[in-house]
């Protein structure tokens, strides 16, 4: 019967959408349903009896491929092995509470699907272009999906050369870190106050603020007392309120920006430079590091490689390589938006000033 299997062209779609997200919560029961539809948590859960794959799971009345029979004659059976077999198509190892709503997903299209079918919907071009244009999303998908599984494929050898290879991304510190912010609170200005004059106070501030940062920082270098420098960082600021810890405890490189990486390379007790960029000035001291053994990071090693051979993989298959003709679509509105991924559909925005 085709309406079964345009059905099941539109929940593999439906899946793509799913694989990688929580399943979604299983509604409520209506206040409309009887006594008997409402399980009773207070009752013992007996347990269900056996279900053999040849066992009815759906029965969908009122449709059936025979035009002939009407009735209860007329009706639509779906085996547990049927099911099964659909739903392992859409959500591998999919958990009972989606079961259940596929099952109703299900039985909610299948009538329609026959109902559409009567009335010939599927014999308009619109119809063959979409059926289309879902092949490719789902064969785009299975590919993605390939390529995923095919990266997991990481063995022990390419996990321990990696490791080795990245030592100091495995190293872990503790930390101490003065903040020194970029520039002075102004607080409430009086009325009448020009742009300019504003402007001139935030650049007399800014200025402030670096010779309050290169000055902690020397203090920090003769051995001062990182709390109590962090706490006259923002008094200097004129910053209410209680200022951020100055412990920062298993740093590692990928917790800490870019400009701040090199503070890891530190030796214990020696004080950074200062280090300055558009959030504000920074001074740290290295207390302690030490380096994971591998067994410790075994499993982010592993998932670091499988990751970036995922996206080798797909890169032959984003947008760099396509030209689009700008007189019909318009200019790229985000040049710097990665590609997303077969399947799953584009994010919208726009960040052209103008």
């Amino acid at each position: 019967m085709s309406c079964k299997w345009f059905v099941c062209l539109l929940l593999v779609g439906l899946a793509c959408g799913q694989s990688t997200t929580k399943p979604a919560p299983v509604p409520m029961p209506p206040s409309g349903l009887s006594a008997e539809e409402v399980p009773d948590a207070s009752a013992e859960k007996a347990a269900p009896p056996p279900v053999s794959p040849s066992d009815p799971v759906i029965t969908i009345k009122g449709v059936c491929s025979d035009p002939s029979k009407t009735g209860d004659a007329c009706q639509t059976v779906i085996t547990r092995q049927q099911f099964e077999k659909l739903a392992e198509a859409v959500r591998p190892n999919m958990p009972p509470n989606v079961r259940r709503q596929l099952a109703t997903y299900y039985s909610r299209m299948l009538p329609m699907t026959s109902e559409a079918e009567k009335r010939g919907l599927d014999k308009k071009p619109k119809y063959e272009e979409l059926i289309r244009f879902a092949r490719m999303q789902i064969l785009s998908q299975e590919l993605a999906n390939t390529l995923q599984q095919e990266a997991q494929q990481v063995s022990d050898a390419d996990v321990e050369k990696y490791y080795k290879d990245n030592q100091p991304a495995y190293e872990e510190a503790s930390l101490e870190r003065i903040f020194i912010p970029r520039m002075k609170q102004l607080g409430n200005q009086k009325p009448g106050v020009k742009e300019e004059e504003i402007e001139e106070q935030q650049k007399s501030g800014e200025e402030a603020m670096k010779k309050v940062a290169a000055d902690l920082r020397a203090r920090a270098a003769k051995g001062e007392d990182f709390d109590k420098l962090q706490k006259e960082a923002f008094a200097a600021a004129g910053v209410k309120g209680n200022p951020p810890s100055v412990k920062m405890d298993k740093v590692r490189q990928s917790t800490l920006p870019q400009t701040q990486k090199t503070v890891l390379a530190l030796k214990p007790g020696e004080i950074s430079e200062l280090i300055s960029d558009p959030t504000g000035h920074y001074v740290y001291k290295l207390v302690s590091k030490r380096t994971l053994q591998l067994d410790a990071v075994k499993t982010e090693v592993h998932n670091t490689i499988a990751s970036q051979r995922y996206r080798d993989a797909m890169q032959p298959y984003q947008q760099g390589n396509v030209d689009l003709n700008q007189a019909y679509f318009g200019p790229i509105k985000n040049p710097a938006m990665p590609a997303p991924k077969p399947g799953e559909p584009e994010t919208e925005g726009d960040t052209d000033p103008d």
